[in-house]
Order: C-alpha cells, then sequence, then structure tokens
C-alpha cells in the first residue's frame, strides 16, 4: 500500500512546491509563503525517502540500517511545525506570528534531537522499509520513539484540525475556507495513523496486535496527508488560475483592440510614442499585457482626439438612424455610432476634408467610472469597427460593418 500511494503523494506535494517555489523566488519576505513552500518541500522529501527501493539505497549510501525512518519522520516533524506556522501568519498579527513561529520550529527541533537520540540507542538488524513500526514495537527505546513521534504528531494534527475548522467559519475568501474544510478533514483522517502506531506499542505490552491494520494506517496517512496538501495549496491554486484568467483576458483584449488602434495610427502615427514589440513574441516569453493594454487605451483615446474635427454631423446622424434600426440601443448603440464616426473621420482626414461644425463622439457622454470600464467600451468600439479601405474617399456615413 506504502508504494501504492507515496509515488501518488510525492507528486502532489513536489508539484505544490514547485509552483510555490516560483512566488518564492518574487516574494521572499513573505513568511507564509515561505513557510508553505518548505511545507511542501519537506513533504515531497519524506515521501521520496519512504519509498522501499530509496529507504534500501540510503541505507546502503550511510551505512545505518533503516536509517530512513528518522530522516523521514524528521521532515514530517518540521512540516507539522511549518503547516501550523502558516496558519499563525494567516491569523494573527505579524509580531505575534514571528513568536508563534519560532516556538513551534523550536519544538520541532527538540522533537528531532530527542528522536535521533532514541533512534542511536535502538539496534535495529534488518531493514524493514515496509512494517517497521510492527517489526520493532517490542523495543522499550522503540516505543518511546513511537510515542514521541506519533504523540507529537497527534496533537499536530488534532491542532490543526480544530484551528482550521475555527477559522474556516469566519473566511471571508470562499478558496480560504474550502482549504481550511479540507485541511480539517485530512488532520482527523490522518490521526487513524497515528493510533494504529501507538496501537502497536500498546498492543506489545498488553497483548494484542494491530498488525491486521498495518495497510489501512498506510493508506490513511496518505490520504489524509494528501487532503492537508491539497487544502493548504487551494488558496495558491485558485490566485494563480485567476491571475492566470486575468493575464490570457488581458492579451485577448490586447489583441480585439489591434484594428481599431492601427487604423487610428496610420491615420496620425503620432498617437504612439513607442512602437509596439509583437504580442506573439510576449506571449511566448510569459510577458503581461496589462500594461501595453492601458497604453493602447490612451493611445485610441489619443487618437479619437486627433480627428475630432473631421466628425461630421450628417455622419453622426446617419450612423444613428441605422444603428437604431439593427436594435440597438444604450452602449452598444455609442459604440456601433462612435466606430462609424471614427470610420467616416479617416475617410475626411485622407482627404483632408474637415467638417465645418465637428460633432461630438456618441460616446462622450457614456459614463465610464473606470479603466476597465473604458477598455470594455473600447472592445466594443473595435467590434463594431472595420476600417475603411484603401483608396479613395468614400461616401460620408457609409456603414463600418456589423459586430462579429
Amino acid at each position: 500500500m506504502k508504494d501504492i500511494l507515496h509515488p501518488l503523494c510525492l507528486a502532489i506535494a513536489g508539484t505544490g512546491f514547485v509552483f510555490l517555489l516560483r512566488d518564492l523566488t518574487r516574494s521572499r519576505r513573505d513568511p507564509a509563503l515561505v513557510a508553505l513552500a518548505f511545507t511542501f518541500g519537506f513533504s515531497a522529501i519524506s515521501y521520496a525517502v519512504s519509498l522501499t527501493w530509496v529507504w534500501v539505497r540510503i541505507d546502503g549510501v550511510f551505512g545505518v540500517t533503516n536509517i530512513s525512518v528518522p530522516l523521514a519522520q524528521s521532515c514530517v516533524i518540521l512540516v507539522l511545525a511549518l503547516q501550523a506556522s502558516v496558519l499563525a501568519h494567516w491569523s494573527k498579527p505579524a509580531g505575534r506570528a514571528r513568536r508563534r513561529s519560532s516556538v513551534l520550529l523550536a519544538t520541532a527541533a527538540a522533537v528531532i534531537a530527542a528522536m535521533s537520540v532514541l533512534f542511536v540507542l535502538l539496534t535495529p538488524a534488518t531493514t524493514r522499509p515496509v512494517d517497521f513500526s510492527l517489526y520493532y514495537a517490542h523495543d522499550p527505546y522503540f516505543q518511546a520513539y513511537v510515542l514521541l513521534y506519533f504523540g507529537t504528531y497527534s496533537a499536530a494534527e488534532i491542532y490543526l484540525a480544530r484551528a482550521c475548522w475555527r477559522y474556516a467559519r469566519t473566511a471571508s475568501t470562499p478558496s480560504i475556507a474550502w482549504g481550511l474544510r479540507l485541511i480539517t478533514v485530512g488532520a482527523a483522517v490522518t490521526l487513524v495513523y497515528s493510533g494504529v502506531r501507538i496501537g502497536a506499542v500498546v498492543g506489545a505490552e498488553a497483548g494484542f496486535s494491530v498488525d491486521g491494520l498495518n495497510n489501512l494506517a498506510w493508506a490513511c496517512g496518505d490520504i489524509g496527508a494528501t487532503l492537508t496538501q491539497i487544502g493548504y495549496f487551494l488558496p495558491v491554486l485558485t490566485r494563480r488560475t485567476r491571475s492566470a484568467g486575468a493575464w490570457a483576458t488581458a492579451h485577448l483584449q490586447y489583441r480585439r483592440l489591434r484594428p481599431l488602434w492601427a487604423a487610428l495610427d496610420r491615420a496620425d502615427p503620432g498617437i504612439t510614442l513607442r512602437r509596439p514589440p509583437r504580442q506573439r513574441e510576449q506571449i511566448l516569453r510569459g510577458r503581461s499585457a496589462h500594461f501595453p493594454l492601458l497604453r493602447r487605451r490612451v493611445e485610441i483615446r489619443q487618437g479619437q482626439k486627433l480627428l475630432r474635427r473631421y466628425l461630421a454631423p450628417d455622419a453622426r446622424a446617419q450612423a444613428e438612424g441605422r444603428r437604431r434600426a439593427e436594435g440597438l440601443t444604450g452602449a452598444d448603440l455609442a459604440a456601433a455610432v462612435t466606430a462609424d464616426q471614427i470610420r467616416d473621420a479617416l475617410v475626411r482626414h485622407r482627404a483632408d476634408a474637415p467638417a465645418d461644425t465637428p460633432a461630438e463622439y456618441a460616446d462622450a457622454g457614456l459614463p465610464l467610472d473606470g479603466t476597465d470600464d473604458e477598455v470594455r467600451h473600447l472592445q466594443r468600439v473595435a467590434g463594431y469597427f472595420a476600417p475603411p479601405a484603401p483608396g479613395g474617399p468614400q461616401p460620408a456615413g457609409a456603414p463600418s460593418g456589423a459586430r462579429p
């Protein structure tokens, strides 16, 4: 059972560490992120060391039978301390969280030191990568080792379960609330694992055996730990998913504004202070389009201002009549008429025929409260806009095309 579940758990923990490592290189001063990253890192190490073939290799390298036991379990103790540190940084003021983290890590170090001493006193004679805890259950030093390790383990999991359940009820972010609930369930499931291991020691003295529960213990330990890891990673994954969505949306919006921007840029290249790089290259490099999108918005608006004296009143009147006949109203009507006005103004600009009494843009009075609203509006304008055909001037008020 161990060699079936451990690789899956190793993959999950390793993936979480890799994801967080990228954030860690950018936010090294975020103590919660640092603790969370090392939580996944030490968890991955504990799973890797516990794999049977790795266990045997490590024994051979160090020349110490079952040395993988304290190595893996020391990582687990660190994981438990770091998980509690993450909760402290999420729920307490910075000063209190730092003090709590220092106490937790000092306690983990003391437990690991005591485990190391007890392991040295233990005299394992044969490598037992699967049933180590059951095989040495009668050894008094191992009994002390088990009670220390699994007593600490159980206390930590009980604390995590209670704390996460309490914080989940007050969390305002859904992903954090669900993550904390998953941690609670995972911590409760792992108590079966520690209970079986403690039961093996008690049974060795009381005269009963829990050998038949060994596979159940491994399953509960791995499943519970995996649920805990997913719970901690869920808010991070949600944030990364939203960030990726915003990244893709910005690039899509930037691309959709290109026909409108390009037509204005051809009419007056002065609106573009800096030639934009190829978008495909930016995407391949993982660059954000957020700032280029804001710059494109400004350049389009600047282009509209430069065309202001070419806005013919009759062109606007014809465009409004035609677009109303198409059933457009409100913001869509203003966007469509503005697109037609820009097209007609580009034709007049090419012919150097300014209007005697320039009209206003149809979207001049449209309430746009912020940058996002303005970008969305320009998306609508670009959707209705079709650049004028190259060549000579075309009739004023000619339709600029339907929205795709």
